[in-house]
This record gives C-alpha cells, structure tokens and sequence, in this order.
C-alpha cells in the first residue's frame, strides 16, 4: 500500500478513537461535576482549551530530528496511556471533589477537576496535525496533503461517534469503549512507526523544505497571515455556534435521545470531512487560495441561512407518521437513518464550507513556514470553536435567542468573508462590501424565528392544531420551554418538544401523587427535596402539607421556575411565593453528591427516560445517593412512565429502584386503570399503611385534602386504590431487568429505542398480573380490604374495564 493512504487510514483511524474518547470522557465527567449549563461549559472549555495548547505548543517543542511519524506514534501512545487509565482517574477525582465539596468555591472546583482530568489527552490530540505538517513540507502540494489529513481524521470522528454512540455504549459500557479507543491508538502508533522506518523524515513530494515550529529571527511572515488566522477564528466561531443551535432544534424536532445527538454529530463531522477534502484540492490547484477562503466565507453566509430556514421550515414536513412514511415511523432504525438524511439537508452546506475553509486558510496563512501556519491555524480555529459553542450556549441563546444568534452568525461568516476579501486585494473595496452585504442580507433575510410548535411539541408537531394560543416562550442555556393553551382551556407546560405538565386530569393527578403520597406515608416529614420544578404541581402538593419546614428543589434551566410560577400558580398553590422554598440552579446528581444536608423525603418532577441524560436519575449509583441523603424513616417517590416505551425499559427502571429500595411498591395515577405511568414509592424503614392514619391526616389539614379532592382522590380508601403492586410480587417479573449503572447508562438506550413505541396497555396488565392484596403492608378497614381483593383477584385474571 503506498504510504499516504496507508496515512490517511491511520488519521481516520486516530479520529475515530478520539471521539469514542470524547463522548466516553463527557459521559464520565459529567458524572463528577454535573450537568448544568455551567458545569458542559467547564468541560468545553477544558476540552477544546487543551486541544487548542497541543496545536499550538507541541510543534515548538519537538526537535527537528524527531521523525514526525514516530512522534504521531508517541502521541497515539500517550492517548491510549491516559485513555486506559482514564475511567480509574476520574473515579478517584470525584473522589475529591466531593471531599472538597461546593459553596462559593463551586466553578472554581469544576473547573479544576475538569481541566487536570481532559487537558492533558486533548493535548496530545491537538498535537498530531501541526506535527504532521513537518512530513507533509509546505507549498500547495503539501498543504494538500494536510487537508486530506483532515478529511481523514474528521471521518473518522463521524465514525466513531456513530459506533460509540450506536454499538460500544449500547451494547456495552464505558470501560469497554474506552478499551477499544485505546486499541485503535495503539493500532495507530504501531503503523505509524512501521511507516517512519519506511520512508524519510519529509514527504518526497512535498513543494518545500520542512521547517521549524517557530519562524526563524528575520524571517518575514506572510502578509495574509493574520487575515487567514482571523478567518479561521470566525469560522470555527460561526461553526460551533451554529452547532449548538442546530442540534437543540433538531432535536427538539426528532426527539432529544442519545442516538438523535450521536447521529446530528456525525452528520456535522462527515460534512466538516468532505469538505475538507475539498478544500485540500483546491489548495492544490489554486494560486490564490485566500480567494476561494473569500469565496467561501461568502457562501457560509447564505449556508447559515439555508439550515436556519430548513430545519423549521422544512424538515418538519418530512416527519414520519402513521400517514407519511409509515414503514420508517414503525422502525427506530429507519428514523434514525432518515433523521440523518434531514439533518444531512440542512446543516451538509455549511458543513462542507466549514470543512474546506480549514486547509484554504492554512494554504493562505504560510507558505513560507507550514508547521507554524497549521499550528496557528490549528489553534485560533479550536479557540474560536469553544467561543462559539460557550458564548451561544451561555449568552447567544438566553439572551438574544436562536433566531437572533443565528442571524449573528451569518453576519459572522460575512465578516470573515471581507476579511479574506481584502487580504486577497483583487477587487475593489466597493465590489467586496456589495458582495459581502448581499450575503448577508440573502442570510439574515432567510433565517426564521423558532417556531412555537416546534419547541412545545418537537417531533410530534402534528399536535399543535389543538393549540389555541401561546402564553410563553422562551429558550434558556440548557433547554427551551413553552406553555401553551388548547382548546377547552387546557393548560400544558412544554420543555423542549415534549409535554411536561398540565392542569389536565391525568397530569394532575400524577403530579400530586408524586408528592403528596409520600409526605402521607412518612409519619412526619420536615424536609423535603424535589429534582426538577416542571409547573411546580408536585412542589406545591408537598408545600401544602403541615410540618414541612424546608423545600429545595434543583433546576438546571432558570426559566423553568419562572414559566410555572406565571402560568400554574393556582395549580402549583402558590409554591414559588413560598419562604420555605430555596431553588437551587445546578444538577440533582451534583448537589446530592456534594451537600451534606438529609431529608425526609426526596422525589422527583415527570423526565421521561429516553431523553439524553435524564437516565442518570434512574441509575443504582443515583438512587443509592438518594437513598445515602435520606434521614431514618425517609420516603422517596420517582415517575415510571408506561407510554413511548417497552416493557424491557419499565423493567430497568423498577427493577434498578428495587435493587436499592427492596420495600418498593407501585401506585397507578390513570383513572381508568389502562395504564399510563406509574409512580415508585421507596422507604427506608416504616411500618403498615394505616387507612384510619392516612384520613386522620387528612381531617387534620383541609389543604391537603382539598389538593388531593380535586384530583379525585378525596379520602384515604381512594388513595389506597390506586396500589398497583410490590417489588417483592414482582420479582419473577424482574428477573430478566437490566440493572441501570452509571458506567453504561443502559436504560437510556433501551427507552431511546422504544420512545416511538405505544405498549403502555401490555405493559400494565403484565404488571397487574401479579398485584396480590398487601396485608402485611395495608392497615385497612374490612370493606375497603374486601373491595381490593376482589378487585385484584378479578384484574388478576381479565383485563379490567375500570377502577373499583
């Protein structure tokens, strides 16, 4: 095989690895420090910073004997040293970090666990381009060569996303995955070697002689130098921020699992390869290569646009239904494939342009020094890349929204394309700037506002028809929310496409459950917390309870309060006027893992599964927290939702909460007993359930009675009615359940596979199957326990038609 193919496979290869690494260490990381807005902008940071120190500080320290393939082989090591030991490393910097603790101190520790823990491998990685420019020589053919390097590594990325994404952390886990991103760097060191001893220190066909890292003393820079270094910032800026936005809205609109995320990635990685491929030719073959930057630069203007229109303007006629594309709606595989096809059409343009801008302004940057240019180059474009992913994150979107910042970004690319422009100096300034406003103009003209269908319903935006007017909106730095009302006054609360909440029945009834069945079965709770705010209902069942004393509830999305204290005050009693309330804004996982304080109960808002990250609050590791930050006697309440999902994802779910909580029994909100969701009661110790206890309770507070009567649930035999089994009845049943573990997070795959799926019915009745009355649990009058016996002997058997 000749040696520069046998160099691009091992590109592809080394880039496959190191996004296996990215979504494993992401995963892992977060872990530690959270999931907020604040803590994936520490990790960002920590990330591309190091990638963007390796391309601009490896080359200056590398002697020029070195061969530059063994140093590739060297690097390709060091990853794979630190990517073996990277799992064991970030269980011990947790570690840590929990004895640290939080308080004002919080960022500071985030990001100093994030920055020791990714740095250093991301360093090494940013390395291997610049490093390669030293084999590669300089001139058009040698810059050619390095953007075919490009392409290859950038497929490769796509590649690996797609088999970390699809296979290792599906099949798998983390521990596994790493092994085999750590066995293709090896793969890659060895053939790098193998190929340094086979061929000199220098491409024979490079166009100059190999350079230092540094421009030696009197050596004059290119004077398109700083022009392409510029330009390379602003396109890594315009890139990451368009990413960000884009794949918020796309996954809005194609359901935000774990696979759409890996898929929209993949898709942005192939298009940033094949464009790069491009641009290597061109690099080749023009003269003028900041021309065709120009050029380029020009067309992201209007490419920025296109994919503004496209993916709420278009794509959502294209999705899959029972009417449109039946057989793709009924396969998760076929959606997923044809969600990349979507994505492809709105984001492929821009990503091309992206991807071929890359070796244009390195050919532009430094004919006269290739591994300073590509260094350079290397690194403003990374560290324009983390502006745009942190700036749009943080500030783009919270404060000036996805349609504004998206015209920013036009007007971004437009900037870059006048810079370029003039340092070409072929065109007369007037030219440039009519060309350039055009552009821009063509790109903020055709970018829309985010439709409101589109963040309150997402995939199934069919549903808006019964939508009669939008009472808020708005899109914060981790989510964007909605509430809407429909007809017949119904109220609903919406967080990025899905429904959250309503104030109709069957979401009522729910929510209060959640809350006020485990503030009636703890004999006297004082302190509750609550994971997630949603409109505040289950809060506000909580609050009304005599004795509580203290409420903290964790939000990741500041907005999320606001909405439900505007829009669901009545529903929610008032719970955010409340002085017993302390909103924390940070991840759940991170402040139990870090606070030292204890409650009597613990529960959480409705956050179905099968959206990215959510699984993380149904893991053992998790729940063996909660159950670690609950005072004697304590009682914690989790949502199951029996609705887009499969009967495999509803046994990892309770049997993940069983394995911690082993007095775990199930109570069925739905009023017609079909089956809908379910909510988890854990307690950690606690006697019978006493029917007399439970109304005297009742008696004692007319607000909780009050609460629950207008969810139909009006005394304690109706609450004791809607026992829908035990984790011991059910252990036949939850044999075969897939314990969820933070090292795999299994459940989010399962559910992301099932969230087209309706088998809510099936499920139910196989969960029923096994209800037997409690008698060692429930203290309760003769009638009411003769009217749940019969009523469970008869549901036993045939499937029921209504409640008892």
């Amino acid at each position: 095989m000749p040696r520069f193919p046998l160099l691009l496979v091992l590109f592809f290869l080394s880039g496959s690895a190191a996004l296996v690494y990215e979504l494993v260490w992401f995963h892992l990381v977060q872990l530690v420090v959270g999931a907020s807005s604040i803590s994936v902008a520490v990790i960002l940071t920590s990330f591309m910073g190091g990638m963007a120190l390796g391309a601009a500080l490896v080359p200056r320290w590398l002697a020029d004997r070195w061969h530059p393939l063994q140093v590739l082989a060297v690097l390709e090591v060091g990853t794979a040293v630190i990517g073996a030991v990277m799992p064991a490393a970030i269980a011990s910097a947790r570690m840590v970090y929990v004895a640290f603790g939080v308080g004002e101190m919080s960022v500071l520790a985030r990001a100093a666990v994030a920055a020791v823990i990714l740095i250093p491998p991301t360093v090494l990685m940013g390395a291997t381009l610049p490093v390669m420019s030293r084999w590669t020589g300089g001139g058009p053919w040698g810059t050619s060569r390095l953007g075919f390097l490009y392409m290859a590594n950038a497929a490769g990325a796509a590649s690996g996303t797609v088999l970390a994404g699809f296979v290792l952390l599906r099949l798998f886990d983390t521990v596994v995955a790493s092994g085999v991103a750590v066995t293709l760097n090896l793969s890659v060191a060895a053939g790098a070697w193998f190929l340094a001893r086979q061929t000199p220190a220098r491409d024979s066909q490079a166009g100059t002689p190999v350079d230092t890292a540094a421009t030696p003393s009197g050596r004059r820079e290119s004077p398109a130098a700083w022009p392409a270094l510029a330009v390379a910032g602003l396109s890594g800026l315009s890139a990451l921020g368009a990413e960000v936005i884009w794949t918020r809205q796309l996954a809005m609109l194609f359901g935000a699992s774990i696979y759409t995320f890996a898929l929209i990635l993949a898709v942005f990685l192939a298009g940033l390869g094949l464009g790069g491929a491009a641009g290597a030719t061109l690099a080749r073959r023009s003269a003028r290569p900041m021309i065709a930057l120009a050029a380029f630069q020009l067309l992201l203007a209007v490419a920025i646009g296109w994919g503004a229109w496209a993916i709420v303007s278009l794509l959502p006629a294209w999705q899959p239904s029972a009417v449109f594309l039946p057989e793709v709606a009924a396969s998760p595989w076929r959606r997923f494939g044809w969600d990349a096809f979507r994505s492809a059409v709105a984001m492929l343009p821009a990503a091309l342009l992206w991807g071929a801008s890359f070796p244009l302004a390195i050919a532009a940057a430094g004919p006269a020094s290739p591994v300073r240019a590509v260094a350079r180059v290397n690194a403003v474009n990374t560290l324009g890349a983390l502006v745009g992913a942190i700036g749009f994150t943080l500030v783009g979107m919270p404060v000036a929204g996805s349609h504004r910042s998206q015209e920013a970004l036009v007007l971004v690319a437009a900037a870059a394309a006048l810079v370029a422009a003039r340092a070409a100096g072929r065109t007369r300034l007037a030219l440039e700037l009519s060309l350039v406003a055009g552009a821009a103009a063509l790109g903020v003209l055709v970018v829309p506002p985010v439709p409101a269908a589109l963040i309150a319903y997402g995939r199934a935006v069919s549903s808006w028809d019964s939508v009669t007017q939008v009472l808020y909106l708005a899109e914060g730095a981790t989510a964007s929310v909605a509430v809407t009302e429909g007809i017949g006054g119904a109220r609903q609360f919406h967080i990025a496409g899905k429904v959250e909440a309503s104030d109709m029945d069957v979401d009522m009834r729910l929510e209060r459950m959640l809350g006020h069945i485990p503030a009636l079965v703890h004999p006297n709770p004082r302190s509750v917390l609550i994971v997630g705010v949603g409109a505040g209902v289950t809060a506000g069942a909580l609050s009304v309870h005599p004795g509580i004393e203290r409420i903290v509830i964790c939000e990741i999305e500041p907005v999320v309060p606001a909405s439900a204290q505007a829009y669901f005050a009545e529903q929610n009693h008032h719970v955010f006027d409340d002085p017993r309330v302390e909103i924390v804004f940070d991840d759940a996982r991170h402040f139990l893992q870090t606070t030292r304080d204890t409650f009597d109960i613990i529960t959480s808002d409705p956050i179905h599964p099968w959206v990215r990250g959510a699984a993380t609050l149904y893991s053992l590791e998790y729940l063996q927290l909660v159950r670690g930050r609950l005072n004697p006697g304590g009682v914690v309440s989790q949502w199951v939702p029996l609705y887009e999902t499969d009967i495999a994802s509803v046994k990892s779910e309770i049997g993940t909460f069983a394995r911690v909580f082993p007095d775990t029994t199930l109570w069925n909100p739905d009023l017609l007993e079909e089956g809908y969701d379910l909510v988890a009661l854990g307690r950690v110790g606690g006697g019978p359930i006493s029917e007399a206890g439970l109304d005297a309770r009742l008696r004692a507070s007319h607000e909780v009675a009050r609460s629950l009567a207008q969810v139909r649930l009006p005394s304690a035999s109706a609450l004791l009615s809607t026992y829908a089994g035990r984790a011991s009845d059910l252990a036949p049943w939850l044999a075969d359940a897939e314990i969820n573990r933070e090292r795999h997070l299994r459940l989010q795959y399962l559910a992301g596979l099932a969230s087209g799926q309706d088998a809510r019915f099936a499920i139910f009745q196989a969960l029923v199957s096994y209800r037997r009355y409690p008698a060692d649990l429930f203290d309760a009058s003769a009638g009411t326990e003769a009217r749940l016996r019969a009523w469970y002997a008869a549901t036993a058997a045939t499937p029921p038609s209504r409640p008892p």
